[in-house]
């Protein structure tokens, strides 16, 4: 039971974490030890599974697809989104530094513990650097306005979905691109089930495919991979840079000029926050 415990907590902080627009839940699946087991999990929703299922072999097809540790963490996923999304778009709207300075302490403090697990040479310091340039170029993009239709929640949710898994990328910053963040977000506060089953039909599509050719990366190149995701996780801190006009980046002296304060000790309050959420996870991933 306390294994379940931990896995629908990790499951909260992902489903965090995807709410905000420049911080990806694949990242702190990354960050906890249960990305790897995560792809697993995922690939093998396959013809298997719905052989032994269609059998009446259930209990056989729950172990293939590692259903309890699914359960246990889409739970805690869909359970932080939809206690969330109110509170964390309030914080975008009202109190952004402090919301961005809580995930650079995360995320930052989350690197160290990233980068020990590869084996350096030349090669994967140059996959690295390519993952830091790919992130960066990502977050520069220019957020698109749209008028929705309904087949547009199937898509968004598949390429957003694809972008949560990923650390670093973070599928609400794609929804944000996409001019979908705010049609979902509104999805999600009014409970329109039939615009929510969309996209979540969307993001079921995207899981089944996008995690299968992870796993396969990871599989052949684990080491190259890990490296590519890491520049990954630390090009996006760009987009996450707590002093933000207009989606531009701007120092905190010219934050406080157009709004009459920096918030720079309410900054570094999040920003140690955020440091000791990472270590309060990590301890609950060490503890017995």
């Amino acid at each position: 039971m306390n294994q379940y415990w931990k896995l629908f907590v990790k499951g909260m902080a992902m489903g965090a974490a995807d709410v905000v627009p420049g911080v990806s839940g694949g990242t702190l699946a990354f960050i906890l030890g249960v990305y790897e087991r995560l792809l697993s999990a995922l690939a093998s929703v396959n013809i298997a599974a719905i052989k032994l299922l269609l059998s009446g072999q259930i209990k056989l097809a729950w172990r293939h697809i590692d259903g309890t540790f699914l359960l246990c963490l889409f739970g805690g996923i869909l359970v932080s989104i939809f206690s969330l999304t109110n509170i964390i778009t309030y914080m975008l709207q009202h109190q952004p530094v402090p919301l961005w300075a809580f995930f650079n302490g995360l995320i930052l403090a989350s690197l160290p513990i990233l980068i020990r697990n590869v084996t350096w040479n030349w090669q994967r310091g140059l996959w690295f650097v390519v993952g830091t340039i790919i992130a960066t170029c990502i977050t520069l993009l220019t957020p698109m306005q749209s008028d929705p239709t309904p087949w547009m929640f199937f898509g968004a949710g598949f390429i957003a979905i694809c972008a949560m898994i990923l650390p670093g990328i973070s599928g609400s910053f794609l929804l944000l691109i996409m001019g979908m963040y705010i049609p979902i977000t509104t999805a999600v506060s009014n409970l329109n089930i039939s615009l929510l089953l969309l996209f979540a039909l969307g993001c079921f599509s995207g899981l089944m495919a996008f995690s299968r050719l992870l796993k396969w990366a990871l599989q052949r190149a684990q080491n190259a991979m890990l490296a590519f995701l890491s520049g990954i996780v630390l090009g996006a801190l760009y987009r996450i840079w707590p002093w933000q006009i207009n989606d531009q980046l701007v120092s905190p002296a010219s934050y406080a000029e157009a709004f009459g304060s920096a918030q720079l000790l309410l900054a570094a309050v999040a920003f140690a926050l955020g440091i000791g959420a990472l270590l309060l996870l990590r301890l609950l991933e060490k503890k017995p």
